[in-house]
């Protein structure tokens, strides 16, 4: 009888995510949302919070997209309102903001429900002892998340936190997520020898797609 796999998720990211790939985005993001923040100065209060979540998303995807970039982590083209992604190992990478504590926000965008439809295949690290037979995956998507207060009075330059989180499928749960600061601390605790990045890099136009769900994230 097949054993259950002892893979996780979070190390199923860390083998596959660099560091210098999770650091550079949440660098990238910080910047992102104070450059939203100083842009937005001198606009009407009376539409001023629209005009904040439409310059994060605006600013955030360009840093994003440079981060990326910079780390060989195969961005796509900035395209209007398109969701911005990269690829490294065997995950696609992507980025939206929201309130803090309102994840379900992340399922508006049909895109990024999509996209997490890969995921069936890395569902059963979650209760390995009820699934047999696991194949390692050759496809997964993993979202930054910017989570900001969600009150223009309460830290409006910067996300209270960014987290690594991996949707299930459907976008109805969240098979993984950690705030970034807790989770680099990870790859210090990774055996020598497992950072394995030697894995195909499929499906690279997963989410390239124009996403028509608007621009608030």
């Amino acid at each position: 009888m097949p054993q259950p796999t002892q893979e996780t998720i979070h190390a199923l990211l860390v083998k596959n995510v660099p560091r210098e790939v999770v650091m550079g985005v949440e660098d990238a993001l910080a910047v992102g949302a104070q450059r939203a923040y100083v842009a937005a100065r001198g606009m009407d209060e009376g539409h001023l919070p629209h005009v904040v979540g439409q310059l994060r998303h605006f600013h955030m995807n360009e840093a994003f997209q440079r981060a990326l970039a910079a780390n060989g982590a195969e961005p796509s083209p900035i395209r209007g309102n398109g969701i911005v992604t990269g690829r490294t190992g065997v995950f696609t990478l992507a980025r939206f903001n929201i309130p803090e504590g309102f994840w379900i926000n992340g399922r508006r965008s049909r895109t990024r429900k999509q996209m997490s439809l890969a995921n069936m295949a890395i569902e059963p690290l979650v209760q390995p002892e009820l699934f047999s037979g696991y194949q390692p995956p050759s496809d997964a998507v993993a979202f930054f998340v910017a989570c900001f207060s969600g009150n223009l009075n309460i830290q409006p330059e910067s996300p209270v936190s960014i987290q690594i989180a991996v949707p299930d499928r459907y976008m109805r749960g969240w098979l993984f997520k950690e705030p970034l600061d807790e989770f680099v601390k990870r790859y210090d605790q990774m055996p020598v020898g497992q950072h394995d990045l030697a894995v195909p890099k499929l499906k690279k136009n997963i989410g390239k797609q124009q996403d028509k769900d608007g621009t608030g994230s």
